[in-house]
């Protein structure tokens, strides 16, 4: 088989971007949108050595779990990938990647949960991020297809509350009516870079992302907003640097309080324009209340990449003492002023700099409980090494990547040893360090492949 060449396949199981793999010849095809059990017609588009990826031209036999999609730009945008899966499915697919993912990469064989479902299969997201394009005659507002700042332009999100279509509605009457061009990347030209919501219980905050720092006509689009939201706050972030990082530095606040107040378990917060919170709330609220669960009340915890330290303090609400360690130092000062609202002060310290310097100023951090909250990219090397050197007794981790959690999780159970030039190797010999007590998929992103998940794990013997 070579590209542009057609076939027609069956669908063996799905991969791990929730594309259905199938075989042809002597090619294992990687098709999107097909599942497992199809019979497609496909359309071959890529070939490299055994690998193929594929195109779906016709589905022939559909399988009984295939719903229709809500979105009319699914399968263009690449926000979504499981749309076309029906929900139940969706859950089974994420525990079995889970699992699956743990065993391929780690060798690891555990029992992993049944995914702990979202209330709210669409509208769930409490943030939106829009790119805004254009090409001096024509405004693009959109999302980004998959691998690539091309905007598909579309006027609503099944992912997002209803209030998103009046939003892209208004966003273009008022770039209209007051002459402001969507942002070129390519000529780096244009008023506009991207609109920004994050919905709180007790209001909106909006932020507008410029290339220059006044907008004229500014109070227009606040009429129209007036109309959208009961109670809202703009901001207008300039950034006019050649970058994929959204936000510049610089937030100016336009209308409203600029803050809101929330609420987490008990802990009172603050949130602004650039403040992390999970983006569904109904799971947020069940992932954080069983991570807490995972620890006793006489425990000192020590929460890596705290962030704005909202676990951090939910940790020493109950606890006996937590440590909260972040790099950036924004976040720190907001877990600070957290720490203070909820008076903490004396069972909650934030510290400032990369974890794996700091994790070594802890006491006795051997029989400390250490979470572990990295981004995407995993928890650094070093981390793990002095995790494993001061022997701590209980471990807590989530993770937004199975791949990263897999290599993590290997590390410290033993199944994975790292070589002299610090690969990380199977290995069927390895010193058993850490036994893991639970594996639990949290599903935070529903229509995604994306899928987050809480271990907890012991040190052995």
């Amino acid at each position: 088989m070579e590209k542009n060449d057609t076939a027609i396949v069956t669908a063996q199981g799905l991969g791990t971007q929730g594309e259905g793999v199938a075989k042809c010849e002597d090619l294992t095809l990687f098709i999107p949108y097909l599942l497992k059990g199809e019979r497609a017609q496909v359309k071959i588009v890529k070939v490299k050595g055994n690998t193929g990826y594929g195109k779906v031209l016709e589905i022939l036999a559909p399988a009984e779990e295939r719903v229709r999609p809500k979105c009319p730009v699914f399968s263009r945008c690449g926000g979504c990938q499981l749309q076309h899966l029906r929900y139940r499915d969706q859950l089974k697919f994420k525990q079995d990647l889970v699992r699956d993912t743990l065993k391929k990469i780690a060798g690891i064989e555990a029992e992993v949960s049944t995914c702990v479902r979202s209330e709210r299969e669409y509208g769930y997201r409490n943030k939106l991020q829009m790119p805004v394009g254009g090409d001096g005659e024509k405004t693009a507002v959109g999302f980004y297809a998959e691998r690539s700042h091309r905007i598909v332009e579309t006027d609503d999100c099944p992912l997002h509350p209803a209030w998103i279509k009046a939003l892209i509605v208004a966003l273009k009457n008022f770039m209209e009516k007051c002459g402001l061009d969507g942002y070129d990347e390519e000529k780096r030209r244009g008023h506009v870079r991207h609109i920004v919501v994050r919905e709180l219980k007790k209001g909106v905050i909006i932020t507008l992302v410029t290339t220059v720092r006044e907008i004229k006509g500014i109070d227009y689009f606040c009429h129209l907003l007036d109309g959208i939201f009961p109670e809202y706050s703009l901001y207008l972030n300039f950034n006019d640097k050649n970058t994929n990082v959204v936000f510049g530095s610089v937030f100016t606040l336009v209308r409203g309080k600029g803050i809101y107040e929330g609420n987490e378990g008990g802990i009172e917060y603050e949130a602004g324009p650039n403040t992390f919170v999970q983006v569904n709330d109904g799971v947020r609220e069940k992932l954080y209340e069983r991570a807490v669960s995972l620890v006793g009340e006489g425990d000192t915890v020590v929460d890596c990449y705290a962030g704005g330290g909202l676990l951090t303090a939910m940790f020493a609400q109950k606890c006996r003492f937590a440590y909260g360690i972040e790099v950036v130092p924004e976040a720190v000062a907001c877990a600070d002023a957290l720490k203070m609202r909820n008076k903490l002060e004396d069972r909650m310290q934030n510290l400032c700099g990369r974890v794996e310097d700091r994790l070594r100023e802890i006491p006795d951090l051997g029989r400390a409980t250490v979470v572990l909250d990295p981004p995407r990219t995993g928890v650094a090397r070093s981390v793990l090494k002095e995790i494993k050197t001061r022997g701590v007794e209980k471990i807590v981790m989530i993770s937004c990547n199975p791949a990263t959690l897999a290599r993590d999780l290997g590390y410290l159970t033993g199944t994975l040893a790292e070589t002299e030039s610090g690969e990380l190797v199977k290995t069927e010999n390895g010193h058993t360090m850490y036994e893991i007590d639970a594996i639990e998929p949290f599903d935070m992103f529903p229509q995604t492949r994306h899928v987050e998940t809480l271990v907890g794990l012991h040190r052995a013997g």
